[in-house]
C-alpha cells in the first residue's frame, strides 16, 4: 500500500515540476494570475481537479 502512495506522490512532484523547469517565466505569470482569483474560484478549481483525479483513478482501477 505504501509503495502505491509513494509512487503517486512521486508522480505528482514530477508533474508539478515540469512547468517551472520548462518555462519559469510562464509559470511565474500563471502563478500571478492564480493569486488574483477569489476564494470561490480557487475552491471551484480545486473541486474540479479533485473530481478529475477521482474519475481518472476510477477509470484506471476499474
Amino acid at each position: 500500500m505504501w509503495d502505491g502512495i509513494l509512487l503517486a506522490l512521486a508522480l505528482v512532484l514530477i508533474v508539478e515540476g515540469l512547468l517551472p523547469f520548462a518555462s519559469p517565466g510562464g509559470w511565474r505569470k500563471t502563478f500571478e494570475r492564480v493569486l488574483q482569483l477569489s476564494d470561490g474560484q480557487l475552491r471551484f478549481m480545486g473541486l474540479c481537479s479533485l473530481l478529475a483525479g477521482l474519475l481518472l483513478l476510477w477509470l484506471v482501477r476499474g
